[in-house]
Formats: C-alpha cells, sequence, structure tokens
C-alpha cells in the first residue's frame, strides 16, 4: 500500500479501532448482460468476503440470470438505454454494504486478494485519518490474454464507500465522481480483466459498440478531448488504414490541444504515434520531439524510453541508443520494477531486437 497521505479530517467522530472485521460490510455489485461464460468466477471471488452480491441485468437473452439466481445472487433488471454509468448506479442505489466493490463481469481478484482487500478496510476504519479522508481505493488491473497470460496493467477503481455522492458519470468509459485527493492508492491487490481477450473482443464486438456509442457522445460534445481519444483508442483496435487514419488524427489533435486527459490515455497516444511514424523516415525528428515531451510528462517511463532507444538506432547513434537500451532490459528484468507502461512489457521481443540492433552497430 501506498504510503498515506496527509488529508483534512472528518468532521465526525472515527470508528473504533476495537470493530471486529466482519463489521465491515461489502457490496459486491456488477452490470450484466450475455455473460453466462463469466458470470460464475465473477460471483465466487467475493462469496466469502462480501455480505450482498448484487446484479443488474440489462438484456441477457443467455443463462446469465438463471446462473446469477442459482448463486444466491440478488438479481435486478434494468433497461439498457446506451448509459454505462446509469446502470451501474441503479447497482449502486440498492447497495447496504459499508464499501462498494464493482467489478465488471469479466474482472475478478484472487481470493488471496480478496482476503487482503478486508484486512486494508479494516484497516482503515481503525485509522481515523484514512477513516475519514479516502473515499476509493485504486487497484492494478491487470490485462490477460487467452491463455492467462499478463499483459498491459495501469491503475483504477473498483472498490469505494457506500455514500450518496459517490457516483458514476459518462455513458461510456464512465468514471467516478470524485477527486484524486479522495484516492487510495493500492499497490498490492490486483483486479485481473480478461474483456479485451482477442477471442473476447470477437465475441461481444465491443469495439464496434464502443465506436458508436462515442461518436454519440462526440455529438453531445464535440470538444471533449477524452471522449475522442478513447474513440481513437478504440478505432486502434481495428486493423484497416480509415480507422488507423482516423486514430492519427484524432490522437494528435488529443496531445496538441491538451487538458484534462487521463493520464493512460494520454500514454496510449504517444505510444500509437511513435509506433506507426518510427517507420516514416521524414517523421524521424518528429519522433525524437514527441518522445522528449512524452518523458517530460512521464519521466522514466519504460514505454517511451524504448521509443527513444529506437529513434537514436534509426538515426545512426547506437552508442547512445545503447545505453538507454541497456538501461530499459535492466528495468524489464527487475523482479520489483512497476510503472504505467504498457507496451513493451507485453512486447519485450521489441526491446531486445532493438538491444541487439545497438550492439552490432556501434
Amino acid at each position: 500500500m501506498s504510503k498515506k497521505k496527509t488529508k483534512r479530517k472528518h468532521p465526525g467522530s472515527p470508528r473504533r479501532s476495537s470493530q471486529r472485521q466482519d463489521s465491515i460490510r461489502l457490496s459486491q455489485c456488477m452490470i450484466v448482460k450475455n455473460e453466462e461464460k463469466n458470470i460464475e468466477k465473477a460471483l465466487s471471488w467475493a462469496k466469502a468476503v462480501a455480505f450482498e452480491q448484487i446484479v443488474v441485468d440489462t438484456g441477457s437473452t443467455d443463462r446469465t440470470v438463471e446462473l446469477a439466481e442459482n448463486l444466491s445472487a440478488k438479481l435486478y433488471h434494468f433497461e439498457w438505454g446506451d448509459d454505462f454509468s446509469a446502470a451501474k448506479n441503479s447497482a449502486l442505489e440498492r447497495a447496504k454494504g459499508d464499501w462498494i466493490a464493482l467489478l465488471d463481469a469479466d474482472e475478478y481478484m484472487s481470493q488471496k486478494d480478496a482476503k487482503k482487500l478486508m484486512v486494508l478496510l479494516e484497516r482503515m476504519q481503525a485509522d481515523p485519518e484514512q477513516n475519514a479522508g479516502y473515499k476509493a481505493l485504486s487497484c492494478k488491473l491487470t490485462n490477460v490474454d487467452d491463455n492467462g497470460r499478463p499483459g498491459p496493467s495501469f491503475y483504477t477503481c473498483r472498490v469505494f464507500r457506500n455514500e450518496p455522492a459517490v457516483r458514476f458519470k459518462g455513458r461510456i468509459h464512465e468514471q467516478l465522481d470524485i477527486t484524486a485527493a479522495d484516492i487510495l492508492r493500492v499497490e498490492d491487490i490486483t483486479v485481473i480483466h480478461t474483456g479485451y481477450s482477442e477471442s473476447a473482443r470477437k465475441e461481444k464486438n465491443k469495439t464496434e459498440r464502443n465506436i458508436k456509442m462515442l461518436r454519440d457522445e462526440l455529438k453531445r460534445e464535440p470538444d471533449n478531448m477524452n471522449t475522442k481519444a478513447y474513440l481513437a483508442d478504440s478505432l486502434s483496435a481495428n486493423n484497416d488504414g480509415d480507422s488507423r487514419a482516423e486514430a492519427t488524427k484524432l490522437y494528435l489533435e488529443v496531445l496538441s490541444k491538451g487538458g484534462d486527459i487521463h493520464s493512460l490515455l494520454k500514454i496510449k497516444a504517444y505510444i500509437f504515434l511513435l509506433h506507426y511514424f518510427l517507420d516514416e523516415a521524414d517523421r524521424l525528428s518528429e519522433c525524437e520531439e514527441m518522445c522528449r515531451k512524452a518523458l517530460e510528462e512521464f519521466p522514466g517511463l519504460l514505454d517511451f524510453e524504448y521509443f527513444m532507444g529506437c529513434v537514436l538506432n534509426n538515426k545512426g547513434d547506437h552508442q547512445a541508443a545503447w545505453e538507454i537500451l541497456e538501461k530499459c532490459e535492466a528495468k524489464l528484468s527487475n523482479a520489483g520494477y512497476s510503472d504505467e507502461s504498457i507496451y513493451i512489457p507485453s512486447n519485450p521481443m521489441l526491446l531486445y531486437k532493438q538491444v541487439m540492433t545497438a550492439a552490432q552497430r556501434m
């Protein structure tokens, strides 16, 4: 767990530290549609720690509802209206716990991390400062492929206090309406996400669904840079030239106009542009400048150090490339290494190839 921050004091009295862990009530909530392949795992991880499990179905036509009922979840129905926040908030309204764990049906924790979560909540309850100050926990979310191999990771809020003011906003790529100061970052609890494996993409056609919803959002808010970045991210999953061209245009606009962009979206924007621009000889100087800007915003990030090494190799400065890429390789090999990189950790052979290129040409 990361170090505590100095926080404001809550005007009310703190709860006594002598309270037992089982006095903390955790409500597990989720919205679902046609999740018969995932629903059992989605509910099983929290079975031993949650005092209630709430499932809001948005129109399943498979056995999702039947399976959820068989697993003793509290089942409710919600009429889908292309609004993820509305559906999730309907689940939150029904929760009775002190804290809520809202994971998607294609997400779960290990039993070990579920127990860690309850221990952490008990510690927070016993600490007047943390009990008064933090409204949500930011845990690492790790994507896994069809073979269970880990891919890109990032931090996101899946556990938060059950308070009327803590609700989701945004019709798609919804976020909790809380400030960064209200969030405690937790290093040792991981949420596993399977929904963007290749088979899941094909099965649910998530990409096309998201593109449609994001285009509708841009009609409502044409200057929303986060929405444009999310649309570019969805388009980048397609392999056709038109999608790539549109994603490039959107990402360039996002980076040039700036604003309050989610850090992960900015990282993805830089990675996408650098990945494709490196193949164009006339963009080498532009790539170098982009790497410098990316490293100013995200100092020491492995992905951008790697791309700078690529630029130096392409320029013929193999000694400088070797020096930076050697540091990247050491960082990647460090068992305790962790940052927000998403490109090289899932494609380490790209790094090794650049290291070899630098070594052979020095």
